[in-house]
């Protein structure tokens, strides 16, 4: 069985000081200021659960909050092209910087997962209706390139 992106990444810890870097990015990012209005105490813990179990590690996020949570927090925030991008850019950012692997296959899964993620979420931040939402009802689990 091929190595997860959870454990070539580092497992829990690697992905939790990405998370808190990428966090502290955003709380001060003057695009995205309207989004992240304060610092949630649980964030970095709920972002870290989501890409461990994204990327084939623990299945923490959907048996603590479950994907609906996920909807629920991304829910009329309408999110625009700019925010989507800058988010987007701030993850590459703290990638760089706090030092997991820079292979070409894991930065190309990272870049897609997020690339993915963050469509996902505008497109349920301007959602009237539940038909308008994206269809996916469950946390991606995400792969090597092929």
């Amino acid at each position: 069985m091929a190595e997860t992106l959870y454990h070539h990444a580092g497992g829990d810890e690697a992905l939790h000081r990405l998370e808190e870097l990428f966090y502290q990015k955003v709380l001060t990012d003057p695009v995205l200021k309207t989004l992240f209005t304060k610092r949630v105490p649980t964030h970095v813990d709920h972002l870290t659960w989501f890409t461990a179990e994204s990327f084939g590690g623990p299945d923490r996020f959907t048996r603590n909050l479950g994907f609906q949570y996920m909807i629920d927090v991304h829910r009329h925030l309408k999110i625009t092209d700019e925010q989507r991008e800058r988010f987007a850019a701030l993850y590459q950012e703290a990638l760089n910087e706090v030092g997991l692997p820079d292979d070409e296959p894991f930065r190309q899964a990272v870049h897609e997962h997020i690339e993915f993620g963050t469509r996902v979420a505008q497109q349920n931040s301007w959602a009237e209706t539940d038909a308008d939402l994206h269809p996916i009802r469950q946390v991606p689990q995400w792969q090597w390139p092929a």
